[in-house]
């Protein structure tokens, strides 16, 4: 038998309330990709007002502006940006350190799949 490791990783802010996570993250990739709030929403196959609110609750949990919007189209904020680059730094070096851990512990299992899902954590 083999094993797949799943593992979730995202960001709080100090009241617990989440931030940042897998699902945010792809947004902000659409966003910064395609220029636009809407695109994004569509690329990803969600309504706009529920990318739109999420971009929204990031902010206020937060403290601060992830995307400027313009009659043009929106863009990240440079802190939407750091916080999305910090974030996927964050999550590769996760990523190494299960795998390794989960290699050296179970040993012939050798599938990995990466969850990112931001609503829930696993131990490792």
């Amino acid at each position: 038998m083999s094993f797949n490791l799943r593992f979730k990783i995202w960001l709080e802010n100090d009241d617990g309330k989440p931030v940042i996570g897998a699902g945010r993250v792809k947004i902000l990739i659409a966003i910064r990709n395609t220029g636009s709030i809407s695109a994004a929403a569509r690329e990803l196959k969600q309504p706009y007002r529920n990318v739109w609110a999420k971009i929204r609750e990031s902010e206020k949990q937060c403290g601060f502006k992830l995307v400027e919007t313009n009659p043009t189209g929106s863009r990240l904020t440079s802190e939407g940006q750091q916080i999305l680059i910090k974030y996927t730094k964050l999550f590769r070096s996760c990523s190494r350190s299960a795998h390794s851990k989960f290699h050296q512990l179970f040993g012939g299992a050798n599938t990995l799949t990466e969850e990112t899902q931001p609503d829930q954590n696993s131990d490792s």
